[in-house]
């Protein structure tokens, strides 16, 4: 495997009630890389996502964190402890549609609770990593606030300070825009932006086909649990090669 590789997805296919939602699905996600995952809904993109740190076990394949495989240990093909398992999913970071938020603490207090229960840090140190992403985001002046007075964009942004405190190799992004109101969409995707230019590696399941053109190193599109299409933005939206892709497309555009 080559070793800028951030996320590697091998062989992987997943059923649900007999109902085959990922067919045998390749996808390498390289270090410093934006990939956004397109397709209609029903077509395995959140799965997928949610395999790729083992909220859903796939039934067939392999991912590869890094060098580092999720959910079974290579050496004896043995499922990993939660212990194990726990330590790989602090290099994904995962970032919901609905936020996820503890309602009964501060916003701050969201964003240092993983730094304090996950990595052991002391407080002092977890503050001034919590103060920095939530500046990051521009949602330090919040920080004392409890997340039920913020609106969803607010609640959004602290939830996407709360994975990049854990200092995560690749962020998982499941349609992080597609509960909140249009006119705060537009704050959500302005971080994501400036995260893509900071290097950070994302993997976004999206409907945003704007944002998926700017800011995508590779799209990828997904129909009905198979992967049919892979390209840079320019070749992807310009240029598809298959006739779904082209459909799809073109729904947009009407």
């Amino acid at each position: 495997m080559l070793n800028d590789s951030a996320i590697e997805v091998r062989k992987l296919s997943k059923q649900f009630d007999g109902i085959e939602v990922l067919r045998d699905i390749n996808l390498t996600v390289n270090k410093g890389e934006v990939v956004s995952i397109l397709g209609s809904s029903g077509s395995g993109k959140s799965t997928l996502l949610r395999c790729m740190n083992w909220l859903e076990q796939p039934d067939k394949g392999k991912i590869y964190i890094g060098d580092e495989r999720i959910g079974v240990r290579d050496e004896d093909k043995k499922p990993m402890t939660n212990k194990q398992l726990a330590k790989i999913r602090e290099r994904v970071g995962m970032v919901f549609q609905s936020f996820n938020l503890w309602p009964h603490v501060t916003v701050i207090e969201n964003v240092m609770m993983p730094l304090l229960k996950v990595k052991h840090m002391d407080k002092i140190s977890a503050e001034q990593i919590a103060v920095e992403q939530l500046d990051k985001v521009g949602m330090l002046e919040k920080r004392d606030v409890y997340p039920i007075t913020l609106s969803g964009g607010q609640k959004q942004r602290v939830a996407i300070a709360r994975s990049l405190a854990m200092s995560p190799d690749v962020l998982l992004f499941d349609e992080p825009t597609s509960a909140l109101d249009p006119e705060r969409v537009g704050e959500v995707l302005n971080v994501m932006k400036k995260l893509s230019l900071e290097g950070y590696t994302m993997v976004v399941v999206t409907h945003e086909m704007e944002f998926a053109r700017a800011v995508s190193d590779q799209v990828v599109f997904l129909e009905k649990g198979k992967l049919i299409e892979k390209a840079p933005p320019e070749a992807f939206f310009n240029n598809p090669k298959s006739e779904r892709v082209q459909q799809f497309l073109s729904s947009f555009n009407d």
